[in-house]
């Protein structure tokens, strides 16, 4: 399947994050012609952000053609507010504040089925508003708009080894997020894959994150998959590092 991790707000997820596999009992929904799925994701660590989604392909998952994603999250992290006096910025700890933001887009575009995996591009408009926790907040803004173009490639090298790389940027926050991974199918988990991730986020308010942790990606209950992990991560403005875990689910429908 191909979901959509959204460019989360603490990054990154998100976004969480959201994830896009096919193997095992995935494949099994896909003969019986999907057109469509639907998704969620938890990235919780001291930033969080959670989202929801769906995906249809008119033509069946498991097939070139066109494909639809729309999303829709919600995201909280901790940051610094200069809301006082910016000349006591030399004699003072800037004050802890709370960024709240709500995300959402709608992108379309192609994917590419190969033996090897699939390739997909995507582009459409997205949503951002956020607010600071913060005394100097004085009225909310208004809700920008942008454009928002996703890629995404999920590859398997052998049999039993599976490669993934998602790049999400968009314009309504000025942010980009990017994920790479690779994993090993074990039997012991359910033909599930586990395995190194990496991502990085940044946007237009400084903001910061890399992140290093393990995964596991496509182990069932039921008709639900689930992809799961956990690892080290590093936010700019915090400026120590952290834990984060994410938790993504995908049902074919």
């Amino acid at each position: 399947m191909v979901a959509v991790p959204l460019s989360p707000v603490h990054p990154a997820l998100f976004y969480a994050v959201v994830g896009l596999a096919w193997p095992g009992g995935a494949w099994a929904d896909e003969r019986e012609e999907v057109r469509t799925v639907l998704f969620g994701s938890l990235d919780a660590g001291r930033s969080t952000f959670v989202s929801a989604g769906a995906k249809v392909a008119p033509g069946g998952i498991d097939r070139d053609g066109v494909v639809t994603l729309a999303t829709l999250g919600y995201g909280l992290r901790p940051e610094r507010d200069w809301w006082g006096d910016p000349r006591a910025k030399a004699e003072q700890t800037p004050p802890r504040t709370l960024r709240h933001t709500v995300q959402a887009g709608a992108v379309a575009g192609w994917q590419w089925m190969h033996d090897w995996g699939v390739a997909a591009l995507f582009a459409g408009p997205e949503l951002a508003f956020e607010v600071l926790d913060s005394p100097g907040t004085t009225k909310l803004p208004a809700p920008r708009f942008g454009a928002r173009v996703q890629g995404e490639l999920w590859a398997r090298p052998t049999e039993a080894t599976l490669l993934t790389t998602t790049l999400i940027a968009g314009t309504a926050r000025w942010s980009a997020w990017g994920r790479v991974s690779w994993g090993i199918r074990l039997p012991e988990l359910g033909a599930a894959y586990l395995g190194p991730e990496a991502a990085l986020y940044a946007d237009r308010t400084g903001y910061r994150k890399w992140s290093l942790g393990l995964h596991a990606t496509d182990f069932a209950l039921a008709r639900v998959s689930f992809r799961i992990s956990a690892g080290w991560v590093y936010e700019e403005q915090i400026r120590r590092p952290g834990v984060y875990g994410t938790l993504t689910a995908w049902l074919p429908l």
